[in-house]
């Protein structure tokens, strides 16, 4: 559960495609697929239908999709509803099985131009499209023109995961990792700052883990270098969420001295006790948390670091969690994304010892207080600087340490790099004016 810094249990705003909607629901990397099946829709044709982009990471992620559904069908009785993602592949039975479903289709089929033709994908009466996921072994490189205006652009460089944390469902609907090639990355990047983006985004399941099944094993370190290199017009890269243990040596020189690197990363962390990492079968330990932040920190100040923490995994005791209550000020951590444990069918720890819910819902909201405090001190820390915020739309910009602003200046200029002197904050952004 690596790329879990934006995952959520409601979809984005419904996006038209060429006169079909698009709900999405889960990580940026869904977001970013939710877009390559914009274009093949258009491309084919397709027009009228809902298509439904799920997320297996929590029960709560597939609950909110099935009613998802079921809103969609009352809103639209004639529609084509058609149900893909993470969910979808893990369980397709489940959606198929649904009277408002029209058709299921596998992540693997989503990202091929030949199934959105409507001939196919509302021909016939088989209503489930959904392949061996595991038998995938490439990915291809798709260009997306921006998620977020001209702001910025997310390209996908790796989907899948070789690991098997006990809590994660994801591989399963992911598949194994696959990574794309060098050259085909960079030449993404190259079109998109071409026409006019000013920051990439680097997304996939596991970001660490790309280049693994490329020939010569190159590490992550490595594409970013390379990036840099030979786009030297790209104004800003980000990095979402990586392996805090997976970090090369290449990949940290990198993020700590290279300016045009946003100084800001999410790790995924997941608890702050030895005996529960071990338990979820992480590859790091507490200390190993720690120390990478702290050198992070020293070798780059102005780093932020954001993380995923789960509360209450099994066998959890209050001791345990206090380790990770701590963990969040020992690794100066800015950003929090807290998820209740929720065991997922066909995972070990489904078939560990569970805590009362109630338990987990209280140790979730300690570990939300905890976020909101550390997000209140470090925009506090930020009034007085000023920062060279993007503009994401009329009145919002983001710095580049991922605190968004409020901007008094509503001007349309999105996609602009400004410099904005920080007046204050109201406990989730900051409030600045540009100088």
């Amino acid at each position: 559960m690596s790329d879990q810094d934006v995952h959520t249990s409601s979809p984005d705003t419904p996006a038209n495609a060429g006169g079909n909607e698009i709900l999405t629901f889960g990580c940026r990397l869904n977001s970013w697929e939710s877009e390559v099946m914009r274009g093949h829709a258009t491309a084919a044709g397709l027009n009228g239908a809902i298509i439904v982009n799920t997320c297996a990471v929590t029960n709560e992620a597939v609950r909110s999709a099935r009613q998802a559904i079921r809103k969609a069908r009352r809103a639209n009785p004639d529609a084509p509803i058609i149900v893909t993602g993470c969910a979808a592949q893990v369980n397709p039975d489940e959606f198929a099985s649904m009277p408002e479903v029209t058709r299921v289709i596998g992540n693997a089929d989503k990202m091929k131009a030949e199934t959105f033709q409507p001939h196919i994908l509302l021909g016939g009466a088989e209503k489930k499209s959904v392949s061996d996921i595991m038998k995938v072994k490439e990915v291809a490189g798709h260009l997306v023109d921006g998620l977020d205006g001209r702001a910025r652009a997310y390209v996908q460089i790796q989907t899948g995961c070789d690991h098997r944390c006990t809590f994660c469902i994801i591989p399963y609907g992911r598949g194994d990792s696959r990574s794309v090639p060098t050259g085909d990355v960079v030449e993404q990047v190259k079109a998109l700052v071409g026409t006019g983006h000013q920051e990439i985004v680097l997304t996939g399941v596991d970001l660490t883990s790309w280049g693994g099944d490329l020939p010569g094993d190159p590490k992550l370190g490595r594409l970013v270098q390379a990036i840099l290199k030979n786009v030297p017009d790209l104004p800003q890269l980000r990095l979402s969420s990586i392996d805090a243990i997976e970090i090369d040596d290449q990949l940290f020189e990198a993020v700590t001295s290279e300016a045009r690197i946003a100084p800001h990363l999410h790790l995924s962390l997941q608890a702050g006790a030895d005996m529960i990492l071990k338990r979820m079968k992480r590859r790091h330990l507490r200390a190993d948390a720690i120390d990478l932040c702290q050198r992070l920190k020293t070798a780059r100040p102005d780093m932020a670091f954001g993380a995923d923490i789960i509360a209450g995994f099994p066998t959890e005791t209050d001791e345990m969690f206090e380790d990770s209550l701590r963990l969040v000020d020992e690794c100066d951590l800015a950003y929090l994304h807290v998820f209740p444990y929720s065991p997922r069918p066909g995972t070990p720890a489904a078939r560990m010892p569970q805590l009362d819910r109630a338990i987990i819902k209280s140790r979730a909201a300690r570990l939300r207080e905890k976020a909101d405090f550390v997000l209140t001190k470090h925009l506090s820390n930020m009034v007085g600087s000023v920062q060279n915020g993007l503009v994401e739309k009329p009145g919002f910009a983001r710095a580049p340490n991922f605190a968004g602003i409020k901007l008094a200046d509503t001007t349309p200029r999105n996609g602009a790099i400004l410099p904005i002197r920080i007046t204050g904050h109201d406990g989730k952004v900051l409030e600045g004016e540009p100088v």
